[in-house]
């Protein structure tokens, strides 16, 4: 893929980027693992005024970096506002708790261990490459930038090749806020080159936010180089919703989890799980909100879901949809391409799909959701975990057996009790099966990149 700024909205080239060769790429390396020894002799309240001033300064370009990405990916002008100041407030999450998070942890009898004293303390492993999709051209990639500076790592990014302008946005944004030179930096890379620079000696551990494809070559990359990986891939989740749930709340809520971001979101719900009792209501009432959504130029203030970011993108989507109509499913609403200009799928509702379809396995990374009718607790779980994903789950009961049930028993990385799911500073992110593996966010997210040193002393 060129490296290239695409508006999706209208399918025009903007401006395009050369990639940086093999000598550009090289000093961007030396200039990061100068940056580590720099930081070795830096504190955390240094840091931390740094990030805070890094965090002003988006604050500051708020409305420039907003249309930045949604003319790069396409979210709604809107969103695009939110994500910048959701940065800003990460950001100073971790000025505020990084410190906090990697205090030394001091063994309380040392006597037993023969010891005068034994602790354990974090320490930052060095340069670690961040592979970042385009989704959430800035929050993806500050809620590992952030931790990891503030533990005193490097960040070195690769993100995705069509969303250039956020990355190099995000290439400068840190040094103008105060840290040394080099303390995090972009790569203008495609992904042929990911794997040289993940080799390189001076690179001592990767994150990677993608496909599940992406997510297995580099995790295997990197452990063949016994490097540390934390990976975020796809998912599935489910939107389970029982009998005594506030309806009128579940559906609210259930359109805004499958269009936010357009429905390109790993975590957005994407299979509603309805009990019988409450499914015809809900699928009319959820099917009218869906078709209602209004769809178009992401830079309007009152669109509510734009273009998906990629031709390709689209493509899958109508595809998955495709195969399932021409299996006996029915769209209630939406499913089918628009014409005009830009990358644009409606809002859509699939009912009656069948273990044998795509859209059943895959993920439909766009706002196409799929319902189906279960008649019990157990068949809600059931359905819920036949997935190969298991990154979080959405679940809707004011039955306290049911919640405890859902808790203990889906499998996924998270369970939100009558909400939908968000990432927060505050709380840890990830997923297991398929999904990927490590955890972002909270004190589990600054620790990933950490060599956990134990100290014993006679």
């Amino acid at each position: 893929m060129a490296i290239a700024t695409l508006n999706p909205a209208t399918g025009e080239v903007e401006m395009t980027f050369e990639p940086h060769g093999p000598q550009e790429i090289e000093n961007r390396l030396a200039r990061a693992q100068s940056a580590v020894f720099a930081l070795r002799g830096t504190s955390f309240a240094d840091r931390a005024g740094w990030m805070r001033a890094a965090a002003d300064l988006l604050d500051d370009d708020n409305e420039r970096i907003a249309t930045i990405m949604t003319r790069e990916m396409g979210k709604p002008i809107g969103a695009a506002r939110a994500e910048a100041a959701k940065c800003a407030k990460g950001m100073r999450f971790y000025a505020d708790h990084a410190e906090e998070f990697l205090r030394d942890e001091v063994f309380g009898d040392p006597g037993s261990l023969g010891a005068s004293r034994a602790f354990s303390r974090y320490e930052p492993l060095g340069i670690v490459l961040a592979v970042m999709p385009w989704n959430y051209p800035l929050w993806q990639v500050i809620r590992f930038a952030a931790p990891a500076l503030m533990a005193g790592n490097v960040g070195v990014l690769k993100h995705a090749s069509n969303v250039p302008q956020s990355a190099l946005y995000l290439d400068t944004l840190f040094a103008r806020g105060g840290f040394p030179a080099g303390s995090f930096s972009t790569l203008l890379i495609g992904s042929g080159e990911v794997r040289a620079v993940l080799e390189d000696p001076r690179v001592k551990a990767v994150t990677l936010t993608g496909s599940e494809p992406a997510g297995r070559s580099v995790a295997s990359i990197a452990g063949a180089q016994v490097k540390k990986s934390v990976l975020e891939l796809g998912g599935s989740d489910p939107f389970i919703v029982m009998p005594s749930a506030d309806l009128s709340a579940a559906v609210a809520t259930a359109v805004t989890a499958r269009t936010i971001n357009n429905g390109q979101s790993c975590i957005s719900a994407k299979r509603f799980i309805v009990h019988t009792d409450v499914y015809d209501r809900f699928a009319e009432l959820f099917t009218a909100a869906m078709g209602a959504l209004r769809v178009g130029d992401p830079l309007r203030e009152e669109t509510q879901v734009g273009p998906l970011a990629t031709a390709a993108g689209r493509d899958e989507l109508a595809q998955l949809v495709d195969d399932a109509l021409t299996g006996g499913a029915t769209a209630l609403t939406g499913g089918a391409v628009p014409e005009g200009v830009g990358w644009y799928y409606p809002p859509t509702v699939i009912s009656g799909v069948t273990a044998s379809m795509r859209l059943h396995r895959e993920e439909a990374f766009g706002p196409v959701a799929t319902l189906y009718r279960v008649d019990d607790v157990d068949s809600a779980i059931a359905l819920a975990n036949v997935t190969d994903f298991g990154l979080s789950s959405s679940v809707w009961t004011t039955d306290q057996r049911e919640k405890a049930r859902f808790v203990s028993e889906i499998e996924a990385g998270a369970v939100f009790l009558n909400g939908m799911t968000i990432s927060y500073p505050e709380l840890p992110f990830g997923g297991i099966k398929n999904s990927g593996f490590g955890r972002e966010l909270a004190a589990e997210g600054i620790r990933e990149f950490c060599n956990l040193k134990t100290v014993w002393e006679a």
